[in-house]
C-alpha cells in the first residue's frame, strides 16, 4: 500500500505524540507506505530524533517538532505552515499519552484529577479545534485517535487513563456526527496491554509483576499481549480510503479483552 495507490491523498499525515511506542509505530508504517509524516514529541527529542532517522534511513518522509498540548498558539503555527508546506493535511493520528499512576477511585486526589482531564481532553480538544478547518479546506480527512480497551471492559486501577478517554469519545462522535457531510471521518481504537511505552517502564518498575500478568492473560482469548505494529496496523487502514465508510467507532485491537 502507497500513496499512489489512492489510499491516502497527497499532503502530510499528523501524527500526535509521535516520540512515544505506538504513535513511533504509526510513524513508521505511514511512511514505509509513501506518506509524508510529521510527528509532534514533547520532551522526549533523543527518541523522536532516532526514530525520524531510522525513517528516513528507509527511505520515508518525516519531520519532528516539539510541542505540548497545551500550547495551543504553537499548535496552531505548526498546522499554518504544514498545510502550507505540503498543500493540505488530510490525516491526524492522536497518540498522546500521559504517565500516570495505577490507582483505585478512591484514592484520586482533587489536583490528580483535574490535572490529567485537563493534559488529555483538552490537549485533544485543542487538536481538533486547529486542525479540523484545514482538513475541511482540504475536502476532508480522518482523525484516528488511540485510546482505551478499558471503555469496552473496566480495569481495575486504570481511572485516570479511561476516564479522560470516555470524553473524548463523545468528541469523536461528534466529529463524526457533524463533520461526515464535509467528508470529514474520526475513529478511535481501543488498545488493551501492548508492550511498549509505559507498559514496559510499570513492568519493570514491579508495578505490572508475573502475577498481574498472569491474571490478565486469562482474560486474553489470544493469550498473549499486543505489539504496537499491531496497533499501527489499525491506524493506518483506519486513516485510509479502505475505510472511507467508516466513521465514529471505537474499534478494538486488544487481544479480545473486551469479550
Amino acid at each position: 500500500m502507497n500513496v499512489v495507490d489512492g489510499l491516502y491523498p497527497e499532503g502530510v499525515a499528523l501524527v500526535f505524540g509521535g516520540s512515544g511506542g505506538v504513535g513511533s509505530a504509526i510513524c513508521s508504517e505511514l511512511a514505509s507506505k509513501g506518506v509524508n509524516v510529521v510527528s509532534t514529541y514533547n520532551s522526549n527529542v533523543s527518541r523522536a530524533t532516532e526514530m525520524a532517522e531510522e525513517i528516513r534511513a528507509s527511505g520515508g518522509s518525516i519531520g519532528i517538532a516539539k510541542l505540548s498540548m497545551d500550547d495551543l498558539s504553537g499548535m496552531q503555527k505548526l498546522v499554518a505552515d504544514l498545510a502550507e508546506q505540503y498543500g493540505r493535511i488530510h490525516s491526524v493520528f492522536i497518540a498522546t499519552g500521559f504517565d500516570i499512576p495505577q490507582i483505585n477511585v478512591r484514592d484520586v486526589s482533587p489536583d490528580q484529577w483535574q490535572r490529567v482531564l485537563r493534559a488529555d481532553v483538552e490537549g485533544v480538544f485543542n487538536i481538533v479545534y486547529t486542525t479540523l478547518p484545514y482538513l475541511k479546506k482540504g475536502g476532508g480527512g480522518s482523525y484516528v485517535h488511540i485510546s482505551s480497551a478499558a471503555l469496552q471492559r473496566f480495569a481495575e486501577l486504570d481511572i485516570l487513563s479511561v476516564a479522560p478517554k470516555a470524553a473524548i469519545e463523545e468528541l469523536i462522535k461528534g466529529i463524526a456526527k457533524e463533520e461526515g457531510k464535509y467528508n470529514v471521518r474520526a475513529n478511535s481504537i481501543a488498545i488493551g496491554v501492548i508492550e511498549t511505552g509505559i507498559f514496559l517502564r510499570l513492568e519493570k518498575d514491579g508495578v505490572f509483576n508475573d502475577a498481574w500478568k498472569s491474571e490478565v492473560l486469562k482474560m486474553l482469548p489470544m493469550n498473549r499481549f499486543g505489539k504496537p505494529e499491531e496497533v499501527a496496523n489499525m491506524a493506518l487502514f483506519l486513516g485510509s480510503s479502505l475505510a472511507s465508510y467508516t466513521t465514529g467507532q471505537l474499534i478494538p485491537v486488544d487481544g479480545g479483552f473486551g469479550i
